[in-house]
């Protein structure tokens, strides 16, 4: 997810976002676990993009 595209995003929109990735990322960590990963580049991304939410929304509240 780019930047741009964060910044359209409503503020109901960004926590309901923030929750897919996490859950995306848990199933992700379990597969890890229990079976071989193809692309292990998944990890990063999907924590870079659940970054950029969060500071997002924290940029929002403190405007």
């Amino acid at each position: 997810m780019k930047a741009k595209a964060v910044h359209k995003l409503g503020n109901e929109e960004l926590s309901i976002e923030v929750g897919n990735l996490r859950k995306k990322l848990f199933e992700l960590k379990t597969q890890g676990v229990t079976e071989k990963i193809q692309n292990t580049s998944q990890y990063g991304k999907l924590r870079k993009d659940i970054a950029r939410l969060l500071t997002e929304q924290t940029m929002r509240s403190k405007a």
